[in-house]
């Protein structure tokens, strides 16, 4: 956190009254200590306004010639002070500091901040030109989304195995297992042609924003589906509890999203690292695990392996 003081000059030079006897003087430092709470408020109002912790706050406290008043948040009065002298006023700015994937670093300049979860994480280079951006935005967006559904079922799923409720196949052999109420085969190819179906819809309105909640274009429940911005899709089925109908200013929103989907990506990348080396189900290897934490660990598994 800095604290920067623009534009006040305590020298004497611009004071044309002598001072009063038996009267205190009130210098900076008392209308720091009076405005101590609303630069707290101000930091912490700054930490609000950006979901990415990038925000500017300013309170001005500013000196009139005006009797003296009780301080206020914004403006204190001093003494000494006439109509024919200088008015001079200062501006305390609590400027919280951009938070980087790696402190210290400085970031590129076209990740500024703007974008949800920006910590400037861009090693290759990969998003330079704004429209290979836009594109990455997009696909990590989407396998954030992936990975929070296949985390919540690959757990869900191998709670119900692990406590006996239900038969089920350990989740990296899911696919490989055959179900009595349909072909595999079958299924393989309607899986295919609805996401093939959505993905393309998706694909048509990153290119033309807007363009697939035109009437005519979905059996005429377009308005059902109709998108609040690229990636965010809305209407009745997408967002039924009305929770960012102003997507624009959703930035706390979409950042819970990209942040709980980062950490789903991890957690993914972690029962695949698992399945190849214990052959066993995340709730397998934590019960284990607990068993005997320090004998039953991921040293323990790489080294054995």
């Amino acid at each position: 956190m800095e604290f920067h003081i623009h534009g006040f000059d305590l020298s004497e030079t611009h004071t044309h009254t002598p001072p009063r006897k038996q009267q205190p003087r009130r210098t900076l430092a008392g209308c720091s200590s009076a405005n101590k709470a609303s630069t707290s408020q101000a930091a912490a109002a700054a930490m609000a306004l950006a979901a990415n912790t990038v925000g500017r706050v300013a309170h001005a406290c500013t000196l009139s010639s005006k009797p003296p008043t009780l301080f206020s948040k914004s403006t204190a009065a001093v003494p000494g002070h006439h109509d024919h002298s200088l008015r001079a006023r200062f501006e305390v700015r609590a400027i919280a500091e951009r938070a980087t994937w790696l402190p210290g670093l400085d970031p590129p300049t076209y990740l500024d901040g703007t974008l949800p979860g920006d910590y400037g994480f861009d090693p290759l280079g990969l998003g330079e030109q704004p429209e290979d951006l836009k594109w990455y935005v997009q696909a990590e967006l989407v396998h954030c989304r992936f990975a929070m559904a296949g985390v919540a079922g690959i757990l869900g799923t191998d709670l119900i195995r692990v406590s006996g409720i239900s038969n089920l196949p350990v989740w990296f052999e899911a696919g490989a297992t055959k179900f009595d109420f349909a072909n595999t085969t079958a299924l393989f190819f309607v899986q295919l042609l609805l996401m093939g179906f959505v993905e393309t819809k998706r694909y048509m309105d990153f290119l033309h924003p807007g363009s697939q909640a035109k009437e005519g274009t979905f059996l005429g429940i377009e308005a059902s589906f109709e998108g609040l911005q690229p990636g965010y899709p809305g209407g009745p089925l997408f967002n039924p509890m009305g929770l960012a109908k102003d997507i624009e200013n959703a930035h706390e929103v979409k950042l819970k999203e990209i942040k709980n989907g980062r950490l789903a990506m991890v957690a993914m990348l972690g029962f695949i690292v698992q399945a190849s080396v214990t052959h066993a189900g995340p709730i397998d290897n934590l019960l284990t695990h607990l068993s005997d934490p320090f004998n039953k660990n991921i040293v323990h598994a790489l080294t054995s392996s």
